[in-house]
């Protein structure tokens, strides 16, 4: 197809049509107050699994064995440093002066002295954080919602779903004018993520109830990233931490100056 934004929109809109006429049965027991959409919710999880084994998991595998490790983290910080403002503009709103103050100077370094593909900045000791709008959205009160399983996407809330377009209009790839550009680091941002989840899908796949594993550790986590590590409990850690600088879309100390621990799989 010669357009790749028309080609990309018919690919949503097959996924939303897939999912909508996927809801599930809900297994027998007490339900989740967290999740009241669980029929629908568990209907995506199985079009997105479906999508994830014949498509996403081959792909990344033959990734992750084709392309040399350095190549693959050079273009992992590339993409990370394009999306960087989205932290900085968060960090701002929150009211973390300090944070944003060492991202700004940070994203600067990175790409002046690093060209993008590299990361000066954590050897000189400015660690990386890892914001949204979401997350913003928690610090300010407002509530996560019901959990929502998005198509190919995959985990969230009512809050945090909205929230992914300010924070797409923050990262500076959605201003490069050449759209095989644009939706190819799109693309090899979310290839490279499912690469970095592949030792995970062991412990996936031996679960009793993969969807409840999913919801509950990704809603953890997230409540790990909204209270900046505040909680009774650390979040979960399933597996390495993205290359460099990242998932598919990777984990905060209490302050927030390390990066939260990984996210689960997002079937």
């Amino acid at each position: 197809m010669k357009n790749p934004t028309r080609a990309a929109a018919i690919a949503v809109a097959l996924a939303l049509g897939a999912a909508l006429c996927g809801c599930a049965s809900i297994p027998a027991g007490k339900r989740d107050a967290r999740d009241p959409l669980e029929g629908f919710n568990r209907g995506v999880y199985r079009f997105n699994s479906a999508a994830d084994r014949g498509v996403l998991r081959p792909v990344a595998r033959a990734w992750k064995a084709v392309v040399p490790a350095p190549v693959r983290r050079g273009l992992s910080n590339f993409i990370g440093n394009l999306g960087y403002p989205v932290v900085i503009v968060n960090d701002f709103l929150q009211g973390k002066v300090q944070d944003g103050g060492d991202d700004v100077a940070r994203l600067l370094m990175n790409t002046v002295f690093g060209l993008g593909f590299f990361d000066p900045a954590s050897r000189a000791g400015l660690g990386k954080h890892d914001e949204d709008f979401g997350q913003t959205l928690g610090k300010w009160g407002v509530p996560a919602g019901p959990y929502l399983m998005l198509p190919l996407l995959g985990p969230s809330t009512l809050r945090d779903a909205p929230a992914r377009v300010p924070d797409e209009y923050s990262d500076a790839r959605h201003y490069l004018t050449d759209p095989y550009l644009r939706w190819g680091l799109w693309t090899a941002d979310k290839v490279e993520a499912r690469a970095g989840l592949l030792d995970t899908d062991k412990v996936l796949d031996s679960t009793y109830d993969p969807y409840a594993f999913v919801r509950n550790a990704w809603l953890q986590r997230r409540e790990y990233q909204v209270r900046d590590g505040n909680v009774d409990e650390p979040a979960p850690d399933l597996g390495d931490d993205m290359p460099a600088d990242a998932p598919p879309d990777a984990p905060g100390g209490a302050s927030g100056t390390t990066t939260p621990p990984a996210d689960p799989p997002r079937h």
